[in-house]
């Protein structure tokens, strides 16, 4: 890994980076250890699964209609995800595309979605708070999350609930931290492994029946498969349990800090398979820097009538700067957001008719810079754009859940949600240089920028999101449920003030979707799956071509089937699958700036698999050996609108092992791609970018790790 980071700005090693590493090194006297092998018996437990994420409180996931998938804390324990990508593959309907370093694109119950919106459909939240202000998104905010220090991670498929509002359209990825033990805990993670990987986990907890602390740091250092490419990063994460007055106190606080060498596309047919290319890395001179910080604080109280109140309030602060490495001229990008919030709920009623009902406020100050050192034809060299938007948000929502009978229950709720953007452009508006001269291309000869500033302005957006469904209770151990959702996505900032090709206002409505899903699920002692079925029609859809078009006025059609099922073959044998059947539609003809139709009607969205597998066979070979097996299959996807490019799809399998070398001490095993499969992460086509192009997966790697408790 090359020392650009210090190179390119002499106080890159900033006081927040410096801050990360000094915290991480008060934690090198303890820090989190791996967790036990698990018996028999406690794999059995597991199958009965308890989220938080569609209702703000611990439920059995048999008592809630939404699909909720969880990653639990052995499971992360033995993936030791490198990045999300990783953690979630066991999700159905979830395909996170891997990029270079921690990038990545999301699909969930969907296509794997691009373009500045794009991040607006899926909900990336921390302990149930989003990890970036509504309209303020970005395609790789995975990687703010502390997935690595994680006590489970719950997905949440399909339209959020009532609890959600914007940016919730596909669905919600919810980190969970860890709860402080009740004792006293202290452990540490060392992993190396292919690329010159390192890294480092600390943690320690320690607390009793009243609350307690957990602290974590992890550090890690690639020095990238690509040539000139590979990461550093650093998270911290401290939890605080405990009681104050009436109240009970949760308080949460997060800190990241990224500084990545960035590889781009490699182009050509098939290049993922020249072994002479594999390396290849076309933008050597691409970065991305990132950091930010959170903090919340759940506050829950019962009141004297019996009902309960929560309130979280909450503060964020990100700051980005990166190279465009995917745009003609390689303009440079400065970003960040400052906001606050709070969340509230208020649960009321009796055992046969309950109430939660509240009002989420959250304001957020965010700004954005891009600018170029040398031009060429429509792209200028200066400043492209320079401006500031404040947002505010404020939705009111109620959920009733009725108990009809002891073995039937239906629920029926709405979220009304108001968002004002207040935009204030730094610069001449228009399509001209910063200067105000006129660009003029050299290949048509047309007039104008490529980059176009609209004048100050407001925006609003209310919208009303509704859930209704209805769960039913066939046997103590097998329910059924029925799902219908309305749910919306209002347009992002960048896609209203960040306009291209001649454009003076973005004509933008909230994106809409209409949802009905159908689930059957059973849980007994040694097997549980869940089977859904859904469908799903967006309107008002923003699409963004390989061009980097923005094509409005979309429609598309979403349907398929999901399983999930784990078996316990024996009490050292464990099976589980989880996979997709899906169709993802245009179903109309999209529009395209200056460029008419797009004759997309009846076509598949590009990046969407028909078919997605993944396969997992565990062996408690001991008590103290454990063997896991992990088969991941992704199906054909096309790679363009038009349907005339194809990715042929690919199975890797992964194997991971550990082994106690003594009551605190474990030593573990990955090999990641074990048969050396020829494959691409994300595979895409652009005629304006050269064709075919991929971002090159990895080929057989291996990583050990060894864990010690204190």
């Amino acid at each position: 890994m090359t020392d650009n980071f210090d190179n390119r700005n002499p106080t890159a090693m900033s006081s927040f980076h410096k801050t990360l590493i000094a915290s991480g090194l008060m934690l090198a006297t303890g820090g989190s250890a791996a967790a036990d092998t698990l018996s028999g018996k406690d794999q059995r437990d597991t199958l009965e699964q308890l989220t938080v994420t569609g209702t703000r409180e611990l439920r059995p996931s048999s008592e809630q209609a939404e699909s909720l998938s969880v990653v639990g804390y052995e499971a992360l324990q033995t993936i030791s995800a490198i990045h999300p990508s990783q953690a979630l593959a066991t999700v159905p309907g979830a395909f996170i595309n891997r990029g270079n370093g921690q990038e990545s694109l999301i699909a969930l119950r969907s296509p794997v979605l691009t373009g500045a919106g794009s991040c607006g459909a899926f909900a990336i939240t921390q302990d149930g708070i989003p990890v970036r202000g509504t309209g303020f998104c970005n395609v790789n905010q995975l990687f703010d999350t502390s997935f690595e220090q994680a006590g489970r991670i719950e997905v949440l498929r399909g339209p959020g609930t009532v609890l959600y509002g914007s940016d919730a359209q596909h669905g919600v990825i919810n980190v969970l931290s860890a709860a402080p033990v009740d004792g006293r805990e202290s452990s540490a993670v060392i992993e190396a492994g292919a690329n010159d990987y390192q890294r480092i986990k600390l943690d320690h907890s320690s607390g009793d029946s009243e609350g307690g602390m957990r602290i974590g740091f992890s550090g890690a250092r690639d020095g990238g498969y690509k040539d000139d490419s590979g990461f550093d990063q650093q998270k911290m994460q401290m939890r605080l349990d405990g009681s104050w007055a009436d109240w009970s106190v949760r308080t949460l606080v997060n800190l990241n800090n990224l500084n990545q060498e960035t590889a781009g596309y490699v182009i050509g047919k098939d290049a993922y398979k020249d072994k002479d290319r594999k390396r290849e890395n076309p933008n050597p001179e691409a970065f991305r820097d990132s950091q930010s910080a959170r903090a919340q604080i759940q506050l829950t109280r019962t009141l004297e009538n019996g009902n309960q109140l929560q309130v979280t309030p909450y503060v964020r602060y990100t700051d980005m700067e990166f190279l465009m490495h995917f745009l003609p001229g390689t303009p440079l990008e400065q970003n960040g957001q400052k906001g606050v919030g709070v969340q509230t709920a208020l649960r009321h009623g009796d055992e046969s008719l309950q109430f939660i009902s509240g009002i989420d406020l959250e304001y957020t100050a965010g700004w954005l810079k891009q600018s170029q050192d040398g031009g060429f034809s429509v792209f200028p060299a200066g400043k492209h754009y320079d401006y500031s938007v404040d947002a505010a948000v404020v939705a009111a929502f109620t959920q009733a859940e009725l108990q009809f009978s002891q073995a039937t229950t239906g629920k029926l709720g709405a979220r009304g949600e108001y968002l004002r953007y207040e935009y204030d452009n730094h610069m001449i508006g228009g399509d001209t240089k910063d200067n105000g001269d006129i660009c003029v291309s050299g290949f048509t000869g047309a007039i104008g920028c490529r980059y176009s500033r609209p004048d100050d302005r407001s925006d609003d957006f209310a919208n009303l999101s509704i859930n209704a469904s209805l769960i039913h209770a066939f046997t103590d151990d097998m329910s059924g449920s029925l799902r219908l959702a309305h749910g919306f996505r209002a347009p992002q900032a960048t896609e209203l003030y960040r306009l291209q090709n001649g454009q003076t206002v973005a004509e933008l409505d909230s994106e809409s979707i209409d949802s009905l899903e159908a689930s059957l699920r059973q849980t007994s002692e040694s097997f549980r799956y869940s089977l859904t079925a859904f469908y799903m029609e967006k309107s008002d859809v923003v699409f963004q071509s390989s061009e980097r078009l923005n094509l409005s006025d979309g429609e598309s059609r979403h349907f398929g089937l999901e399983y999930e099922w784990q078996w316990m073959l024996a009490d050292n044998w464990q099976l589980g699958a989880a996979g997709t059947f899906a169709r993802h539609q245009y179903t109309n003809n999209v529009s395209a700036p200056g460029s008419g139709l797009i004759m997309s009607d009846g076509n598949d969205i590009d990046t969407a698999p028909r078919a997605m597998h993944n396969v997992n066979l565990s062996w408690q070979a001991s008590e103290s050996t454990q063997v896991a097996l992990q088969w991941q299959y992704i199906g054909d996807y096309y790679t363009d609108i038009e349907n005339e490019h194809r990715y042929e799809g690919h199975d890797l399998i992964h194997l991971r092992a550990q082994q106690a070398l003594g009551a605190n001490t474990t030593l573990g095993l990955r090999v990641e791609n074990l048969a050396d499969v020829d494959y691409a992460e994300r595979a895409d086509y652009s005629s304006l970018g050269g064709g075919d192009r991929y971002f090159i997966g990895e080929p057989r790697s291996v990583y050990a790790d060894l864990r010690f408790r204190f």
